[in-house]
Order: C-alpha cells, then sequence, then structure tokens
C-alpha cells in the first residue's frame, strides 16, 4: 500500500526527486503503470521514461510491484511509495544553497499557514450551513517594496502594529480557558511577491 507522505532525508533522494519529469511521473503512478503506458502520456519514448523510473526506483521512490509478459517482454509495473514527499528542511540548504534553504524555510511557512486558513475555513463554513452565525473580516492590499530602508521600515511597522494589536486584544496564556475559547479570533499576515496572470 502506499504511505501518505515520504520524508526525505537523503540528499541521493532529493537528487532524484527534484526533476521536473520524475514529479510529474510520481503523479501518474498513484496506481501502477507502465514505462509504455507512461510515455504515450508524456509523448515521448519508452525508453526515456524507463531511464527516469529506474532512477526514482533506485532512490526508493517508486517500487515495482508486477511484472508481466506483454507480446513476449516483461513488462514493469511501478507505483509511487508515497502519495505526497516531504523534503527534510535540513535537506534544502544541501540541494539548493543557503539562501534556498532560507526562502524554501519561508515559504513553507506560508504554505503550512495557508493550509490551516482553508482547514479552519472549512469547519466554519459547515457551522454556518446550520444558521451560526460567524464573523469574519479579510483584507487585500497591493504594496511597493523595493530593495532596502522601505523594506526595513515595513518590517518595523508590521511588528510594531501586531505588537501592539496583541497588547490591547490579547489574553495571557494562562488565561485561555475553554469558556474562552469561542471569542477567540485568529489574525494572519501574509506577504509575498504578487504574481502577473502569466506567471501563475
Amino acid at each position: 500500500m502506499m504511505q501518505d507522505v515520504f520524508y526525505i532525508e537523503a540528499v541521493e533522494q532529493a537528487a532524484a526527486l527534484l526533476h521536473p519529469t520524475r514529479i510529474e511521473l510520481l503523479k501518474r503512478m498513484a496506481t501502477p503503470r507502465s514505462c509504455p503506458d507512461l510515455a504515450a502520456e508524456f509523448d515521448t519514448t519508452p525508453q526515456k521514461i524507463y531511464y527516469h523510473v529506474k532512477a526514482l526506483e533506485k532512490a526508493d521512490l517508486v517500487v515495482k510491484v508486477e511484472e508481466r509478459k506483454v507480446r513476449g517482454v516483461n513488462e514493469g509495473q511501478y507505483q509511487a511509495r508515497a502519495k505526497s514527499y516531504w523534503l527534510a528542511p535540513s535537506l534544502v540548504g544541501q540541494v539548493g544553497g543557503e539562501r534556498v534553504s532560507r526562502d524554501q524555510s519561508s515559504l513553507r511557512f506560508l504554505l503550512s499557514l495557508t493550509e490551516e486558513v482553508q482547514r479552519d475555513i472549512g469547519h466554519l463554513g459547515q457551522r454556518s450551513e446550520v444558521g451560526e452565525s460567524i464573523p469574519s473580516l479579510g483584507l487585500s492590499a497591493q504594496i511597493y517594496l523595493p530593495d532596502g530602508d522601505r523594506r526595513a521600515d515595513f518590517l518595523r511597522d508590521v511588528q510594531t502594529l501586531f505588537q501592539d494589536l496583541a497588547t490591547r486584544y490579547g489574553l495571557p496564556p494562562d488565561e485561555v480557558g475553554s469558556d474562552l475559547v469561542s471569542k477567540m479570533f485568529r489574525l494572519i499576515l501574509a506577504c509575498y511577491p504578487a504574481m502577473d496572470e502569466t506567471d501563475r
């Protein structure tokens, strides 16, 4: 059976995974697939697909689950080891350098926050369907932050704003009881480079 998550801690496995074609192959291999089948989908030769599949198999990211004889030739059926693959944070720097490690760590945190927000909104949406009033607020703005002092000033302003809001409206952790949780709100600010339609 496929694992839900395969946690990658070896540099060799990460290097084998971080290739656009191999990532796409893994997406198609949730069920056992042969190299000729995959080649037809990618409009390429089975030999080229076989090269990538064997690299993934050597890295233990896919497994051969069956072998069939097709027109007198043994044809392997390969399946991804997991539904998703996560790189250990310590690997990012080794694979892409220190700056990539910092960038990926920040983006990973944003992604984690986004997933939490999506999950929370989904649950709140179910509660609103049964007639419960759900007060909420969403704000969005485009800001201009060239390199240099302006970015530093913006970061300082954001930190000051959040600290002020937490001081004025927050509660000490030891005062947060089950009777107060229903009256608490979560405030999140995300800032990342804007993208136009051609980047998406």
